[in-house]
């Protein structure tokens, strides 16, 4: 696959474009790219444009660009609403979503949560986050960029996803092979190191959550959520074939 760059604003589907500072500094400085290098261009509202560098001093022109239309997202809406995790395993998650299929991440601050993040560095994670995204977008491929909310109490997300199936993960809940029909639009809640509070397993059942498993094993925070978007995206999503 040739390199891909993510063009912020509405990337033209013909003519000239001249990449961004940041993508000029990775295509020519990390890459080591040079003109007549096959690059691919996204803006994160579908397709791509397939073009050919120009390297004009210190920029970088993508020229004789053709557009695709080319689509890489799961039939699944899968949501991951993960609980605040400590040290950089929430970039981990988020990049992992992503490149998993997830259409959104939810960060939410749970009673267990081992970070504890003020409105200043919520939102400076919150950017941070956005930028994990693009990057997994630009090495696996999607044309979409999955949304990243703002972080959030788990109080507040109940009161704003009446409408979505929410499954709460927990150990000895129900299989998740037992959910029948698979909904075609999910959202999996991940709680933090220590787990869901009971009162917060409570909130969510009294708003109607459904508890499930992922077997006999316990898995760690990092690993659940992801583990439930693989197994449903092999059950009735993209890993079918």
């Amino acid at each position: 696959m040739p390199p891909r760059f993510y063009f912020p604003g509405v990337l033209p589907h013909s003519g000239e474009v001249t990449l961004p500072p940041a993508a000029t500094h990775h295509a020519l400085k990390v890459l080591r790219l040079g003109s007549d290098d096959v690059v691919v261009l996204f803006d994160g509202s579908g397709g791509e444009l397939h073009a050919r560098l120009d390297v004009r001093a210190s920029l970088a022109v993508a020229v004789d660009g053709q557009w695709h239309e080319v689509n890489r997202e799961s039939p699944l809406d899968i949501v991951l609403v993960q609980a605040l995790t400590s040290g950089d395993k929430m970039d981990w998650v988020v990049q992992k979503a992503v490149e998993l299929g997830a259409v959104g991440i939810i960060p939410v601050q749970a009673a267990r949560s081992v970070s504890r993040l003020d409105d200043k560095r919520a939102d400076k994670k919150l950017e941070h986050w956005k930028q994990v995204v693009i990057a997994a977008c630009e090495q696996c491929g999607r044309n979409r960029l999955p949304f990243v909310a703002p972080v959030q109490s788990l109080a507040a997300y109940l009161a704003q996803a009446q409408e979505a199936v929410r499954l709460v993960l927990v150990p000895g809940g129900e299989i998740l092979s037992a959910i029948q029909p698979v909904p075609s639009s999910i959202h999996f809640l991940v709680g933090p190191e220590g787990g869901w509070s009971d009162e917060e397993l409570s909130l969510c059942l009294h708003t109607g959550s459904r508890t499930v498993g992922l077997g006999p094993r316990v898995l760690r925070t990092e690993t659940a959520g992801l583990a439930a978007l693989a197994a449903l995206q092999a059950r009735a999503g993209d890993f079918q074939g």
